[in-house]
């Protein structure tokens, strides 16, 4: 392990959620949120290409648990789990992916259970976690990256207020239909204009 790698505090908390690492015990509750969400998921990521067991699920949270010790820039990354604060409802994942340890830089991701849409919890849940890589971690550019189709995805970065660096032609083929399509590509470099969220790790 990298001695030189930043110190990572968890959990990230906000007013309404808390992130933080998954743990074996999640296994149940995210398998049934993944299965919930399966027909959205399907539509855009790569990885949702069948339901997954329990078993698949619960040896997923197994590497993921691995690499956090580890941080190896690769497979399963950094997720982390989005419960809500009051009920302790699992809601979804982010995390850090694409780790540059040199910079610091860093991409990030999500998901969003289907029956917790329309709250706005993925925007306070990728605000806080870009507060946490610019000021915990020292990052100096946080990316994100999604398909153009992907409406609901690409408002994330906007609302946030990532710079739309580019568009990646014809990169990706679309999960369903096989068919040639671009990646829209965000980032931030700074908490610059960044919607008021408290924060606390």
């Amino acid at each position: 392990m990298n001695q030189n790698l930043p110190n990572f505090i968890m959990p990230i908390t906000t007013p309404r959620l808390t992130l933080r690492p998954p743990e074996l015990a999640d296994a149940k509750v995210a398998n049934a949120a993944i299965l919930e969400s399966f027909e959205d998921l399907s539509r855009f990521m790569p990885w949702a290409k069948t339901p997954p067991s329990l078993n698949e699920t619960t040896d997923f949270i197994q590497q993921a648990m691995a690499n956090w010790v580890v941080k190896k820039s690769e497979e399963p990354y950094l997720p982390l789990f989005i419960f809500e604060k009051v009920s302790g409802a699992f809601l979804g994942s982010t995390g850090l992916h694409h780790m540059n340890w040199e910079v610091p830089c860093f991409e990030t991701g999500y998901w969003l259970r289907t029956s917790a849409g329309n709250h706005g919890y993925m925007t306070e849940a990728v605000n806080a976690i870009t507060r946490y890589a610019f000021i915990q971690l020292g990052a100096k550019r946080i990316a994100i990256t999604c398909q153009r189709e992907n409406v609901r995805s690409k408002k994330i970065p906007e609302r946030l207020g990532y710079v739309q660096e580019g568009v990646l032609k014809f990169n990706r083929r679309d999960v369903q239909s096989g068919t040639l399509t671009d990646t829209l590509m965000y980032a931030r470099y700074d908490l610059d204009g960044l919607l008021d969220l408290k924060v606390e790790w």
